[in-house]
């Protein structure tokens, strides 16, 4: 008992430095406390969207968004647990209460809204763009009627295939479809533009660029259940994302895992910070 209540008091602190209220007695029912007393928070996390999310050579999942669920839990002084999402079942994940929270590369969108609890302020960006052979794709018009691999529950899969007639074959993770790209199964692989720049920085996919200018710039969400985003567990979330986009800590996390710098986290950061004095 005196442990979770130690652990509820440091959150509180750590709430009210945020300028939030600290949870009430009243607030037994909510996520934040729920968390607290079980001493533990279950994080649905990316397992194959390097450098976000993935699994080490020894089968650690690590990545910037596990820095970030570490950073939550480490915050909350409580244990974390790792759960393994896709783009096809993060939400249902959350939904039916297997995951208390999840950071796992969302864009946020409004149908998304309507589904689980879009926690602000964003945390970050990409755009739709393609990863292919070089030479082999100079307009996104060269797209029409030929297979492009893409990822299951991905949003813009839908969108090229309308826009520009691409035929879009969805695979289940992202190595099946990449590996299906190097087979020469489809012309280009669709995907977030950020991490097709990681790929290319890898040194790993020599022969490959990414030809098209970026479109659709999405903005990323992490998520809480859609009843809890305007309870105390939703603004404690809120809070995080304001301290990492105002600390800089985003962007020592995109250094770390080699990402390039974005001007979305510079923009918050400079949006933001008079908003956190203000709260102080």
């Amino acid at each position: 008992m005196f442990k979770t209540f130690t652990r509820v008091a440091i959150s509180a602190a750590v709430l009210a430095g945020f300028g939030f209220s600290a949870p009430q007695a009243d607030a037994g029912n909510d996520r934040f406390m729920k968390v607290m007393q079980r001493g533990e928070l279950v994080v649905g996390v990316k397992a194959d969207y390097k450098p976000w999310g993935f699994r080490d050579s020894n089968g650690k999942l690590v990545g910037m968004e596990i820095d970030m669920a570490n950073d939550v839990a480490t915050a909350l002084g409580v244990k974390l647990k790792l759960v393994p999402v896709q783009s096809s079942n993060r939400m249902q994940f959350l939904q039916q209460g297997k995951i208390d929270l999840m950071i796992a590369t969302m864009s946020d969108r409004t149908d998304r809204r309507k589904l689980v609890g879009i926690v602000e302020p964003n945390y970050y960006t990409s755009g739709t763009n393609l990863l292919a052979k070089k030479g082999v794709v100079k307009s996104w018009s060269d797209l029409k009627g030929k297979p492009v691999c893409g990822k299951q529950g991905a949003f813009y899969n839908k969108i090229v295939a309308k826009r520009y007639g691409a035929k879009i074959v969805a695979f289940v993770n992202n190595a099946e479809a990449k590996q299906a790209l190097r087979d020469s199964k489809c012309v280009g692989w669709v995907y977030d533009d950020s991490s097709i720049g990681s790929d290319l920085a890898s040194g790993q996919w020599d022969g490959f660029e990414m030809p098209l200018n970026s479109e659709d710039d999405n903005p990323w969400a992490l998520a809480v259940p859609l009843d809890e985003v305007d309870s105390v567990w939703g603004n404690f979330m809120s809070g995080m994302q304001y301290r990492w986009l105002t600390s800089g800590r985003l962007i020592e996390l995109e250094k770390k895992w080699g990402i390039q710098p974005t001007a979305f986290l510079k923009m918050q950061a400079e949006k933001l910070t008079p908003a956190r004095k203000h709260l102080k």
